[in-house]
């Protein structure tokens, strides 16, 4: 069984930057291909970035483009999401999400979620 932890959210204002992460466990870890989406408050989760398993290919979301950078260290099963200026839209609980199928992940379909990690941003 996959399970990811996500760590690492909190309160920051407009413009900080901030850095959660996600450590996996239960599968080999450079085998999964992973994801982070994000979930505000009375909104649809929606998709933030993707990463392969080799963290040399990454898609980001147009709303996050130029702002966020996603990176990963297989040794330590860990995906990171770094925020920079972050804006109060941002607000929302970021997940991380694995898949061990590269067709799925072009779909952006992930079979493991994370519990999620709180990230509010005041303006």
């Amino acid at each position: 069984q996959v399970q990811l932890a996500e760590s690492g959210g909190g309160l920051v204002q407009a413009g900080d930057s901030l850095r959660i992460s996600c450590t996996v466990s239960g599968r080999t870890f450079s085998n999964l291909e992973m994801g982070w989406f994000r979930q505000a408050p009375g909104k649809e989760r929606e998709f933030v970035v993707a990463i392969r398993w080799s963290g040399r290919t990454t898609n980001y979301a147009d709303s996050v483009k130029g702002r966020f950078t996603t990176s990963r260290d297989n040794a330590k099963n860990t995906v990171y999401l770094e925020m920079n200026s972050l804006k109060p839209e941002d607000t929302a609980v970021y997940y991380c999400a694995a898949t061990q199928s590269y067709s799925r992940f072009l779909r952006r379909e992930y079979e493991y979620w994370g519990q999620g990690t709180q990230v509010t941003v005041s303006s």
